[in-house]
Protein backbone atom coordinates (compact mmCIF):
# COMPACT_ATOMS: atom_id res chain seq x y z
CA UNK A 1 0.00 0.00 0.00
CA UNK A 2 1.39 3.41 -0.95
CA UNK A 3 1.86 5.91 1.85
CA UNK A 4 0.42 8.60 -0.41
CA UNK A 5 -2.55 6.77 -1.87
CA UNK A 6 -5.75 5.59 -0.23
CA UNK A 7 -6.52 1.88 -0.63
CA UNK A 8 -9.08 1.07 -3.33
CA UNK A 9 -11.50 -0.31 -0.73
CA UNK A 10 -11.88 3.10 0.92
CA UNK A 11 -14.60 5.57 -0.06
CA UNK A 12 -13.01 9.02 0.15
CA UNK A 13 -16.45 10.61 -0.16
CA UNK A 14 -17.63 9.02 3.10
CA UNK A 15 -15.59 10.21 6.07
CA UNK A 16 -16.31 8.66 9.47
CA UNK A 17 -15.78 11.96 11.32
CA UNK A 18 -16.76 15.58 10.82
CA UNK A 19 -13.72 16.86 12.75
CA UNK A 20 -10.19 15.43 12.82
CA UNK A 21 -7.65 16.77 15.32
CA UNK A 22 -3.98 15.93 14.81
CA UNK A 23 -1.04 16.25 17.14
CA UNK A 24 2.12 17.58 15.47
CA UNK A 25 5.31 16.44 17.23
CA UNK A 26 5.92 12.70 16.68
CA UNK A 27 2.62 12.47 14.78
CA UNK A 28 2.29 14.75 11.75
CA UNK A 29 6.07 15.30 11.92
CA UNK A 30 8.71 12.86 13.09
CA UNK A 31 10.56 15.27 15.38
CA UNK A 32 9.95 16.78 18.81
CA UNK A 33 10.38 20.52 18.29
CA UNK A 34 11.65 21.41 21.73
CA UNK A 35 14.23 18.61 21.62
CA UNK A 36 15.30 19.75 18.15
CA UNK A 37 15.97 23.21 19.60
CA UNK A 38 17.79 21.74 22.60
CA UNK A 39 20.08 19.80 20.28
CA UNK A 40 21.39 23.13 18.99
CA UNK A 41 22.80 23.80 22.45
CA UNK A 42 25.30 21.64 24.37
CA UNK A 43 24.95 17.85 24.74
CA UNK A 44 23.85 18.15 28.37
CA UNK A 45 20.95 20.43 27.45
CA UNK A 46 19.95 18.06 24.66
CA UNK A 47 19.99 15.03 26.98
CA UNK A 48 18.02 16.84 29.69
CA UNK A 49 15.36 18.02 27.24
CA UNK A 50 14.94 14.57 25.68
CA UNK A 51 14.61 12.96 29.11
CA UNK A 52 12.03 15.50 30.30
CA UNK A 53 10.04 15.22 27.06
CA UNK A 54 10.02 11.42 27.30
CA UNK A 55 8.82 11.54 30.91
CA UNK A 56 6.07 14.03 30.10
CA UNK A 57 4.86 12.11 27.02
CA UNK A 58 4.85 8.89 29.03
CA UNK A 59 2.64 10.58 31.62
CA UNK A 60 5.26 10.20 34.36
CA UNK A 61 5.31 13.93 35.06
CA UNK A 62 2.84 16.67 34.00
CA UNK A 63 3.98 18.72 31.02
CA UNK A 64 3.67 21.97 32.99
CA UNK A 65 6.42 20.72 35.31
CA UNK A 66 8.93 20.77 32.46
CA UNK A 67 7.65 23.25 29.88
CA UNK A 68 9.09 26.54 31.14
CA UNK A 69 12.13 24.73 32.52
CA UNK A 70 13.07 23.58 29.04
CA UNK A 71 12.36 27.00 27.51
CA UNK A 72 14.49 28.79 30.06
CA UNK A 73 17.35 26.38 29.46
CA UNK A 74 17.17 26.59 25.67
CA UNK A 75 16.20 30.26 25.25
CA UNK A 76 15.27 30.01 21.54
CA UNK A 77 15.84 32.91 19.16
CA UNK A 78 13.72 34.13 16.25
CA UNK A 79 16.12 32.57 13.76
CA UNK A 80 16.03 29.24 15.56
CA UNK A 81 12.22 29.13 15.51
CA UNK A 82 12.35 29.85 11.78
CA UNK A 83 14.86 27.02 11.37
CA UNK A 84 12.57 24.75 13.40
CA UNK A 85 9.69 25.59 11.04
CA UNK A 86 11.84 24.41 8.12
CA UNK A 87 12.78 21.26 10.05
CA UNK A 88 9.11 20.48 10.73
CA UNK A 89 8.25 20.88 7.08
CA UNK A 90 11.08 18.54 6.10
CA UNK A 91 9.98 16.00 8.72
CA UNK A 92 6.36 15.50 7.64
CA UNK A 93 5.28 11.88 7.91
CA UNK A 94 4.86 10.14 4.54
CA UNK A 95 1.32 10.58 3.29
CA UNK A 96 0.34 13.28 5.80
CA UNK A 97 -0.20 15.93 3.13
CA UNK A 98 -2.30 13.61 0.98
CA UNK A 99 -4.48 12.37 3.83
CA UNK A 100 -5.22 15.87 5.11
CA UNK A 101 -6.08 16.97 1.57
CA UNK A 102 -8.45 14.00 1.21
CA UNK A 103 -10.15 14.83 4.50
CA UNK A 104 -10.65 18.45 3.51
CA UNK A 105 -12.03 17.51 0.09
CA UNK A 106 -14.56 15.35 1.93
CA UNK A 107 -15.67 18.36 3.99
CA UNK A 108 -13.92 17.32 7.20
CA UNK A 109 -12.64 20.11 9.44
CA UNK A 110 -8.97 19.39 10.24
CA UNK A 111 -7.15 21.02 13.16
CA UNK A 112 -3.58 20.82 14.46
CA UNK A 113 -3.45 20.69 18.26
CA UNK A 114 0.01 20.83 19.79
CA UNK A 115 1.98 21.61 22.89
CA UNK A 116 4.67 22.77 20.47
CA UNK A 117 5.55 26.32 19.50
CA UNK A 118 2.96 28.07 17.34
CA UNK A 119 5.44 30.23 15.46
CA UNK A 120 7.20 27.14 14.12
CA UNK A 121 4.02 25.13 13.45
CA UNK A 122 1.98 27.64 11.43
CA UNK A 123 4.28 27.26 8.36
CA UNK A 124 3.70 23.49 8.54
CA UNK A 125 -0.06 24.07 8.52
CA UNK A 126 0.29 26.30 5.48
CA UNK A 127 2.19 23.56 3.66
CA UNK A 128 -0.61 21.15 4.58
CA UNK A 129 -3.24 23.51 3.21
CA UNK A 130 -4.59 24.47 6.65
CA UNK A 131 -5.27 28.09 7.67
CA UNK A 132 -3.51 29.55 10.71
CA UNK A 133 -6.77 29.60 12.68
CA UNK A 134 -6.76 25.79 12.59
CA UNK A 135 -3.45 25.75 14.50
CA UNK A 136 -3.69 25.55 18.28
CA UNK A 137 -0.24 25.67 19.88
CA UNK A 138 1.86 27.57 22.42
CA UNK A 139 2.60 31.26 21.85
CA UNK A 140 5.83 32.69 23.25
CA UNK A 141 6.83 36.12 24.53
CA UNK A 142 10.20 37.83 24.43
CA UNK A 143 12.41 37.86 27.51
CA UNK A 144 14.66 40.76 28.48
CA UNK A 145 17.59 39.18 26.61
CA UNK A 146 15.60 39.14 23.36
CA UNK A 147 15.02 35.38 23.31
CA UNK A 148 11.56 33.83 23.06
CA UNK A 149 11.80 31.99 26.35
CA UNK A 150 8.60 33.08 28.09
CA UNK A 151 5.00 31.97 27.70
CA UNK A 152 2.79 34.67 26.22
CA UNK A 153 0.27 34.93 29.05
CA UNK A 154 -1.98 32.00 29.82
CA UNK A 155 -1.08 29.08 27.54
CA UNK A 156 -3.27 26.05 28.32
CA UNK A 157 -1.41 23.86 25.84
CA UNK A 158 1.70 24.11 28.00
CA UNK A 159 -0.22 22.10 30.63
CA UNK A 160 -1.31 18.47 30.93
CA UNK A 161 -5.03 19.25 30.68
CA UNK A 162 -4.67 21.89 27.99
CA UNK A 163 -5.65 19.79 24.99
CA UNK A 164 -9.04 18.63 26.30
CA UNK A 165 -9.73 22.18 27.45
CA UNK A 166 -9.01 23.63 24.01
CA UNK A 167 -11.08 20.95 22.27
CA UNK A 168 -14.02 21.72 24.56
CA UNK A 169 -13.69 25.43 23.79
CA UNK A 170 -13.59 24.79 20.03
CA UNK A 171 -16.92 22.94 20.19
CA UNK A 172 -16.10 21.06 17.00
CA UNK A 173 -18.64 19.26 14.86
CA UNK A 174 -19.14 15.64 15.86
CA UNK A 175 -18.32 12.84 15.50
CA UNK A 176 -14.74 13.91 16.18
CA UNK A 177 -11.42 12.12 16.54
CA UNK A 178 -8.06 12.96 18.12
CA UNK A 179 -4.91 11.40 16.65
CA UNK A 180 -1.64 11.56 18.59
CA UNK A 181 1.20 9.74 20.27
CA UNK A 182 1.47 11.10 23.81
CA UNK A 183 -0.25 11.31 27.16
CA UNK A 184 -1.53 14.83 26.46
CA UNK A 185 -3.26 13.47 23.34
CA UNK A 186 -4.76 10.54 25.23
CA UNK A 187 -6.14 13.06 27.73
CA UNK A 188 -8.53 14.27 25.00
CA UNK A 189 -10.39 10.92 25.00
CA UNK A 190 -13.26 12.18 27.13
CA UNK A 191 -14.10 15.14 24.88
CA UNK A 192 -13.88 13.51 21.43
CA UNK A 193 -15.79 10.61 19.93
CA UNK A 194 -12.67 8.50 19.42
CA UNK A 195 -8.94 8.60 20.15
CA UNK A 196 -6.46 7.01 17.75
CA UNK A 197 -2.94 6.33 19.03
CA UNK A 198 -0.36 7.12 16.37
CA UNK A 199 2.71 4.87 16.66
CA UNK A 200 4.51 5.69 13.42
CA UNK A 201 7.17 7.70 15.26
CA UNK A 202 6.92 6.74 18.94
CA UNK A 203 5.16 3.74 20.46
CA UNK A 204 3.96 4.45 24.00
CA UNK A 205 2.24 1.47 25.61
CA UNK A 206 0.13 3.48 28.06
CA UNK A 207 -1.24 5.57 25.16
CA UNK A 208 -1.99 2.53 23.01
CA UNK A 209 -3.73 0.88 25.99
CA UNK A 210 -6.43 3.58 26.17
CA UNK A 211 -6.90 4.12 22.42
CA UNK A 212 -9.97 3.19 20.41
CA UNK A 213 -7.67 2.30 17.51
CA UNK A 214 -3.98 2.33 16.60
CA UNK A 215 -2.24 3.41 13.38
CA UNK A 216 1.45 3.06 12.59
CA UNK A 217 1.40 5.19 9.43
CA UNK A 218 -0.76 7.73 7.65
CA UNK A 219 -1.69 5.03 5.14
CA UNK A 220 -3.08 3.00 8.03
CA UNK A 221 -5.31 5.92 9.03
CA UNK A 222 -7.44 5.77 5.87
CA UNK A 223 -9.70 2.86 6.93
CA UNK A 224 -10.03 4.42 10.38
CA UNK A 225 -11.11 7.80 8.98
CA UNK A 226 -13.17 6.75 5.94
CA UNK A 227 -15.91 4.19 5.41
CA UNK A 228 -15.22 1.26 3.09
CA UNK A 229 -16.58 1.15 -0.43
CA UNK A 230 -20.06 -0.34 -0.39
CA UNK A 231 -20.24 -3.91 -1.65
CA UNK A 232 -23.73 -3.28 -3.01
Amino acid sequence: MSHATAPAAINLDRPRFRSVILDVDSTVCDIEGIDWLAARRDPETARESEALTAQAMAGEIPIEAVYTRRLQRIRPTDDELLALAHAYRAALQPGATELIAALQRAGVQVHLLSGGLRRAIVPVAEQLGLPANRVHAVALARDTDGTLSLLDGDQPLATQRGKPLIVQQLALATPSVMIGDGSTDAAVRGVVTQFIAYTGVAHREHVVAVADAVADSFAALYPLLFHPVSSR
